[in-house]
């Protein structure tokens, strides 16, 4: 047994549930009243709780900020850690519930637009096809926000993108790359335009993902390229619906995956302008937890949309 084996048996043997519960509470509230408030025990209990286990730990946590507490380096680490504890209890929790009342479970995944028309749900009717009792819930979003419910234990599984920091404690699996459209609507200005310039999309609003999303740093990074930035009033939405609405009534334009963008446009309801973004978005796949155990169906699910 290696020193850093011993280190970490001696710390699980010191921490308890309670304080990684309090350690939260804080961490949402800020205030060691207010968590004390939530965990219903005292003031003067929840601050000896909190020493006890930064002894535990083997340093402080947070700083003081007024009358509040602001975690330290130390204190994030330690708090991101029992977050993703507190999603692994909730994974278990449902797992025990559907075993209780000897259902087939519930499957909760999250994907990006560009997984949905296609493979996703290719993968979900081969699934349904084996466990037709399984419940599944869909969740449509940008992978910055997904990885994060993840990481709260919300979703099981999620078909996105790895961005840097999520890469600790997660697996990835690539599945293929996703190519843009900029699209527009069919009796747009530009709509019949041979060869659309940049300049000529910049009289026209543009509707955008919101910030931090893999798709928004591509688009900010093609601006940048021709020296410009996005023109006030935006609108920022994740929901490929609410872009597809925006547009045929507008003269907006917008970017969506190709895959989408292309179903639309067979069918009439938008245009796909002669323009090609120069920057490409990383590599989609499947990610989920290293750190959790997968469920019997998680783990089907991956196989069929690997396959």
């Amino acid at each position: 047994m290696t020193a850093t084996t011993d280190t970490t048996t001696q710390l699980l043997n010191r921490l308890r549930m309670r304080q990684v519960a309090l350690l939260l509470a804080i961490d949402e509230h800020r205030t060691l009243y207010a968590a004390s408030q939530q965990m219903g025990m005292t003031q003067p209990a929840a601050t000896k709780m909190l020493h006890e286990l930064e002894d535990a730990l083997g340093q402080p946590l947070f700083d003081r900020v007024g009358r509040g507490l602001r975690l330290n380096p130390a204190g994030q680490a330690v708090t991101n850690t029992f977050r993703g504890m507190r999603g692994t209890m909730e994974a278990l929790n449902r797992e025990l519930q559907d075993l209780r009342l000897g259902g087939a479970g519930k499957l909760f995944i999250g994907s990006i637009m560009a997984a949905s028309p296609g493979l996703l749900t290719d993968s979900l009717i081969r699934l349904k096809e084996e466990y037709p009792l399984l419940s599944i819930e869909i969740a449509v979003d940008t992978s910055d926000r997904l990885v994060e419910q993840m990481r709260e234990g919300t979703l099981d599984v999620v078909i996105g993108r790895m961005l840097g920091p999520a890469r600790q404690n997660h697996h990835f699996q690539p599945i293929g790359e996703e190519p843009l459209s900029v699209v527009v609507a069919i009796d747009h200005p530009l709509a019949d335009k041979a060869h659309v310039s940049f300049d000529d999309m910049l009289q026209f609003p543009w509707i955008l993902q919101p910030h931090g999303s893999p798709m928004r740093e591509v688009l900010e990074q093609e601006f940048r390229d021709h020296h410009t930035g996005f023109h006030r009033g935006l609108i920022e939405t994740s929901s490929i619906l609410t872009t597809t609405n925006l547009i045929f009534k507008t003269q907006m334009i917008a970017v969506i995956p190709e895959s989408s963008a292309s179903r639309y446009q067979t069918h009439g309801l938008l245009k796909i302008l002669s323009y090609t973004i120069n920057h490409k978005l990383a590599a989609y796949g499947s990610i989920v937890r290293s750190d959790r155990p997968l469920g019997v169906a998680t783990a089907r699910f991956l196989e069929l949309l690997h396959t």
